[in-house]
């Protein structure tokens, strides 16, 4: 009996390492992000999602294009968006994203874009692109 629970615990272990880690991680892609985004604007174009990143429970990344990148805060509660794998943005507007107006589903939810702010997505990869020694 003894060795089943000992199993058990150390089989969860690993798990509450990596949620830990993946919570630290997305923590420090928010704040890197945020530090290459402008102020909040009303909407965006967007013909399609390119690609998405998720950057805690309320925020996430979205690409527009290659090189356009949007920073979104959605509102609360939006239950295990940082877990999610997959996406889906709502656009009232015909390929216009508006804060307020459209919505992050996923998961059976609908979470409302509280704000949107432009990122400088060239700036971010250059800042994060390793130094040459010359």
């Amino acid at each position: 009996m003894f060795r089943v629970v000992l199993f058990a615990i150390l089989s969860i272990l690993p798990a509450a390492f990596a949620q830990a880690d993946t919570r630290a991680t997305e923590q420090k892609n928010l704040v890197r992000f945020e530090q290459f985004a402008g102020p909040p604007v009303e909407s965006f174009d967007m013909w399609s999602l390119y690609q998405w990143q998720s950057l805690g429970p309320d925020r996430l990344a979205v690409w527009s294009a290659v090189n356009k990148v949007w920073l979104l805060k959605v509102s609360q509660p939006c239950i295990r968006l940082e877990d999610t794998n997959a996406i889906k943005i709502t656009s009232q507007m015909a390929h216009k994203v508006t804060a307020r107006f459209d919505y992050v589903d996923f998961a059976a939810q609908h979470c409302q874009i509280q704000e949107i702010r432009p990122v400088d997505y060239v700036a971010l990869r250059k800042s994060a692109a390793p130094k040459s020694s010359s």
